[in-house]
C-alpha cells in the first residue's frame, strides 16, 4: 500500500525522479537509497548474494536497476526490465526521500558515510569521466530547462572542490550540493523515517568495521536466511578486494565511463583521506554547515556509525 507519493521533483544531470512515476512495487521489493559515494554499491552487492544465495559476481547495473538515472536509457526500457525480474528486486536510488514515492511492502535501506569521506570519493567520480560521459551530461543539462546548462568541469584539487559542493547548489531550492541534491537535506530526510518498521539505517563505517555482523543485520530484516556452510563466502565476495578485482563482472558500464573502468568507480574505499587535503577553514565550514542543518543524533551518526552513535533508532532527535 502506498504510504505516500514523491513530495518533490528532482531533476539534475544524473538524476531524474519523475522516472519512478510507472514503477509498481512488488511485496517483497527492497530499495537502497543512499549519496553518492556512500557505499551504495557495495550495498548492492551484499544484497544480491542474500537474494541469489551466491557469491557470484553479477552486472549490478542488470539485476538492481537504477530506476532515477537519466543517462541510462529510457525510463520505460529500465522499467521494463525491472518487470521483468523473477528474483526479489533490489532497487538502486541516489534521490533524497522525498523524491520516491514510500510504500509499506517495500524495505528501504539506506546507508550513510560521513560527508568528508564522500567528498572525496565523488571528486574521484566527478573528475574522472570520460569525454564521451561528459558530453552525455551536457546533452542532459542543455536540453533539460530546469538545469539550462552543461555538467559542470571540477578541479582536480579536491579542497578547491569541496569549496564548490559545500556552497553551490544544483536543485532549485538546496544551499549546496553540486553536482547531485543536498547531502545534509538527503541525509535530514532519511533521518526522518527511520523508525519507520520499513527502514534499515546503515553505516559506511560500520561495514567496515565488522563487515559479517552488518550483514546479518541487512539478512534478518530482509527476511532472508542463509546457510551457514556458504555464509564465509558471502561475505568474502562482499569484501572491497574481492568487488574491486571482480569490478569489471559488477560494473561492465564504468568501461563506457571512465578511461580506467572500474578501477577508477571502485577506488580506494578509504576514510579520513580529507584530514590531508581540507585546511582549517575548510573544516570549520564544514562543522559550521553540520551544525546548522543536522540534529546532535543524525551528526554523530553520520560521523561514526553506531559505534559513536549507537542504534539511530534510539537517537532522541
Amino acid at each position: 500500500m502506498l504510504i505516500r507519493p514523491a513530495l518533490r521533483e528532482y531533476r539534475t544531470w544524473s538524476l531524474d525522479s519523475r522516472r519512478w512515476a510507472n514503477y509498481r512495487p512488488r511485496s517483497d521489493d527492497i530499495v537502497i537509497a543512499t549519496a553518492p559515494k556512500c557505499g551504495t554499491t557495495w550495498t548492492q552487492q551484499i544484497v544480491a548474494s542474500l537474494v541469489f544465495q551466491d557469491a557470484q559476481a553479477r552486472p549490478l547495473p542488470t539485476v538492481s536497476p537504477w530506476i532515477d538515472a537519466r543517462f541510462r536509457g529510457f525510463s520505460e526500457e529500465v522499467l521494463a526490465s525491472l518487470e521483468s525480474q523473477r528474483h526479489r528486486r533490489f532497487i538502486k536510488t541516489h534521490l533524497p526521500v522525498d523524491g520516491i514515492p514510500l510504500h509499506d511492502e517495500v524495505r528501504y535501506i539506506h546507508v550513510a558515510r560521513d560527508g568528508r569521506d564522500a567528498l572525496m570519493s565523488m571528486h574521484n567520480h566527478f573528475t574522472g569521466y570520460t569525454k564521451a560521459q561528459y558530453e552525455n551530461f551536457d546533452r542532459i543539462g542543455l536540453e533539460d530547462p530546469v538545469i539550462g546548462r552543461p555538467y559542470p568541469r571540477f578541479p582536480s584539487d579536491p579542497a578547491e572542490f569541496f569549496r564548490i559542493w559545500i556552497s553551490t547548489p544544483a536543485v532549485p531550492g538546496d544551499a549546496e550540493g553540486t553536482p547531485g541534491p543536498s547531502y545534509f537535506k538527503l541525509e535530514m530526510g532519511y533521518w526522518a523515517e527511520r523508525r519507520r518498521p520499513n527502514f534499515l539505517l546503515v553505516h559506511y563505517n560500520d561495514l567496515k568495521a565488522d563487515l559479517d555482523n552488518e550483514m546479518r543485520r541487512i539478512s534478518s530484516f530482509l527476511g532472508i536466511t542463509v546457510d551457514e556452510n556458504i555464509w564465509p563466502s558471502l561475505v568474502s565476495a562482499a569484501s572491497f578486494e574481492s568487488m574491486r578485482a571482480a569490478g569489471a563482472e559488477l560494473m561492465p558500464q564504468t568501461k563506457a565511463m571512465f578511461p580506467e573502468g572500474a578501477r577508477r568507480f571502485i577506488n580506494k574505499g578509504l576514510n579520513g583521506r580529507w584530514r590531508d587535503v581540507l585546511t582549517a577553514d575548510d573544516l570549520a565550514r564544514y562543522d559550521a554547515k553540520v551544525r546548522e542543518r543536522l540534529s546532535p543524533g543524525l551528526a554523530a551518526w553520520l560521523e561514526g556509525g553506531s559505534h559513536l552513535a549507537g542504534d539511530p533508532r534510539q537517537a532522541n532527535d
